[in-house]
C-alpha cells in the first residue's frame, strides 16, 4: 500500500465489460485501494447514493446510462456532488470533452488506459478530495458550534433553522444568484456563531444590558466573522455574520453602514432576524402575532431602521408558506 494511514479509499469503477472491470479492480486494489463495481450507468448511480465513495471512474459508452449522464446526475445531487469523477473514453474528440465538462467531469482517461497515468490521476484527485472533506468536517464542526450555542437559550430553540429558510426564500425571490442564496441559508445558521465569545449571563439576562455588557454583546459579529474568515467557501457569508445588526440609518451595530452600504444579503438577514424575535416569546414579553410583528417593523421601517421594501417580500413569503405550513402541520 502507497499510504501508510489506516484511511482506505474506495473508487467505484462502472464499465458494462466484465474484463475493464477486472482489469481495473485488480491494478488498484493492489495499490491498497477497496474497489466497487458497476455493469451500468444505472448500477453506478445507486452506489454513489448509497455507500461512501471518494472516486469514480466511468465509462462513457454505457447502456441505459451513459458515463455523461451518470456524471451529471452525482454533481447535481449535494450528497454526491463533491466525489471526483473520472471519464473513461475512446472518444477524443473535442466536444466529447466539452459535453464531460460541462457535466462536472474531473477528468479524463483515453483507452486503452495508461497504468501510470490512471494511477497518478487517482492520487491527484484523491488528494483533492482529502482537502474537501476537511473543509466539510471544519464547517460541520463549526455549524454544529452555532446550534449549540442556540439551545443554550429556550427562547431562541429553532431559531437558526427559520432564519436559514426565510433568508433563502427571499434571496430567491430578489433573483440573487445560487451562490448567495447558499450563502443566506448558511448565514442563517452561523450568523450569531460570535456569541461564543459572550458569556451566558449577558446572553440570558432578561433585563436592559449595562454599557459594558451591551459593548461585549455588540462584538459578537466581528469574533464570528473572524472565527469563519479561514474558510473560503464561507467568502460569502462573511459579510452577513458582520452586518446583520447594522440599520439603515447608520445606528447599528458594529460599523454603523448606512444605507446601501449594508449589503443586501445582511439586510435580508436582519429583516427575517427582527421578524423571528418579534415571533418568539421572550423573557421580558410574550410572542407578536405576525400582524403585530409586520407592524412593528413597518414602524420602525419609518424610523430608517429597516428595509420597507424586505418586509413587503417578507410578508408575501409568509402568505405563501401559511397554506403549506398548515397542510404539513396537520399531516404530521
Amino acid at each position: 500500500m502507497t499510504d501508510s494511514s489506516p484511511f482506505q479509499p474506495t473508487i467505484l469503477i462502472a464499465d458494462d465489460e466484465e474484463v475493464n472491470r477486472e482489469y481495473l479492480s485488480e491494478l488498484l486494489s493492489r495499490q491498497g485501494y477497496r474497489t466497487l463495481e458497476a455493469h451500468d450507468g444505472i448500477h453506478a448511480l445507486q452506489i454513489l447514493r448509497s455507500q461512501q465513495v471518494d472516486l469514480a471512474l466511468l465509462d462513457v459508452m454505457m447502456p441505459g446510462q451513459t458515463g455523461y449522464s451518470v456524471c451529471h446526475e452525482a454533481k447535481s445531487n449535494p450528497t454526491t456532488r463533491l466525489i471526483p469523477v473520472v471519464l473513461i473514453t475512446g472518444l477524443n474528440r473535442g466536444e466529447d470533452r466539452i459535453k464531460g465538462i460541462e457535466g462536472g467531469a474531473d477528468d479524463f482517461l483515453s483507452k486503452p488506459v495508461d497504468r501510470a497515468e490512471l494511477l497518478a490521476r487517482v492520487r491527484s484527485l484523491l488528494r483533492l478530495k482529502s482537502f474537501t472533506d476537511e473543509l466539510e468536517s471544519a464547517e460541520t464542526v463549526l455549524c454544529s458550534l452555532a446550534i449549540s450555542i442556540e439551545a443554550k437559550d429556550p427562547y431562541t430553540v429553532g431559531h437558526c433553522d427559520r432564519l436559514s429558510v426565510f433568508a433563502e426564500a427571499m434571496g430567491g425571490r430578489l433573483g440573487l444568484s445560487p451562490e448567495l442564496c447558499i450563502a443566506l441559508r448558511r448565514g442563517g445558521i452561523v450568523h450569531d456563531l460570535g456569541k461564543v465569545a459572550v458569556p451566558e449571563h449577558i446572553l440570558r439576562k432578561p433585563g436592559r444590558l449595562t454599557p459594558e455588557e451591551r459593548r461585549i454583546m455588540e462584538e459578537h459579529p466581528i469574533v464570528g466573522e473572524r472565527i469563519r474568515a479561514p474558510l473560503k467557501s464561507f467568502r460569502h457569508v462573511l459579510p452577513i455574520i458582520r452586518h446583520h445588526h447594522e440599520k439603515l440609518d447608520g445606528s447599528g451595530y458594529p460599523d454603523g453602514l448606512k444605507g446601501s452600504a449594508i449589503p443586501l444579503t445582511a439586510r435580508i438577514l436582519s429583516t427575517v432576524d427582527v421578524y423571528d424575535a418579534l415571533t418568539t416569546d421572550r423573557p421580558y414579553r410574550k410572542a407578536f402575532t405576525r400582524a403585530e410583528a409586520l407592524g412593528v417593523m413597518r414602524e420602525e421601517a419609518q424610523r430608517g431602521w429597516w428595509d420597507a421594501d424586505l418586509i413587503r417580500e417578507l410578508e408575501l413569503i409568509l402568505d405563501q408558506s401559511e397554506q403549506p405550513h398548515t397542510q404539513a402541520s396537520v399531516a404530521s
